[in-house]
């Protein structure tokens, strides 16, 4: 049992009043690609990682309601049927993989970017309780400084290490929503994967960026 000192301790211990919901977060998604040409389908697993942190910044006296600026990295891969070729003078082209001539095991391209979330928040949160429900919407923009693409099957595997065509500059809007620490999120990308040099026969890959999945916060 505590201490008649112990708790009078807890019971005269300070309440934070003008608390802030500083938290790293870590998410996981399910990628989807949007707006791709009909003849461009998914295979496998595409998945994505997001880590970071954001800082709060209440803009109302009971502080349920803030906005939320962060910085963090996200990786992303994307199985689909589109291969990425390279000839020796270092040109890179797109083609679409036929499944009757050409057997693979691993087609995939992926994407590293710094990001910078920007998020209006609500929650149910109060100086006392840890535990609350919470939707966050927002808008992220997410800067590309690494990407590559891997081919494994006939007639040899193909490894790209940048690939030429992705847009640097990528930006989309957010929504999360869930109680303590688990929570839904989506990210849908208002700008293509690609630019406008990514094309399949004379028709440009529009393709956009569709993350689905869920987010953890960690004060």
């Amino acid at each position: 049992m505590l201490s008649a000192q112990e708790e009078l301790l807890l019971e005269t211990k300070p309440i934070d009043s003008i608390y802030k919901e500083d938290q790293f977060y870590f998410g996981i998604t399910y990628n989807l690609i949007g707006k791709k040409p009909s003849s461009m389908s998914q295979s496998g697993f595409s998945g994505g990682f997001h880590f970071g942190y954001t800082k709060d910044m209440p803009i109302n006296k009971r502080r349920n309601k803030a906005i939320g600026i962060g910085l963090g990295l996200s990786l992303n891969s994307f199985n689909q049927n589109i291969q990425i070729a390279e000839d020796s003078s270092g040109n890179q082209s797109f083609q679409l993989i036929n499944q009757d001539e050409i057997t693979f095991t691993k087609n995939k391209f992926s994407t590293y970017m710094v990001e910078l979330p920007i998020e209006y928040r609500w929650r149910t949160s109060t100086p006392e309780n840890y535990k609350f429900w919470r939707i966050y919407t927002g808008f992220k923009i997410g800067y590309v400084f690494a990407s590559n693409s891997k081919f494994e099957g006939t007639p040899e595997n193909v490894k790209i290490k940048t690939i030429d065509a992705v847009n640097n500059l990528q930006y989309g809007l957010t929504f999360g929503a869930g109680y303590n620490t688990w929570n839904f999120y989506l990210y849908y990308a208002l700008n293509p994967i690609f630019n406008d040099s990514a094309k399949i026969g004379d028709t440009v890959i529009e393709a956009n960026a569709i993350k689905v999945g869920s987010m953890f916060y960690i004060l």
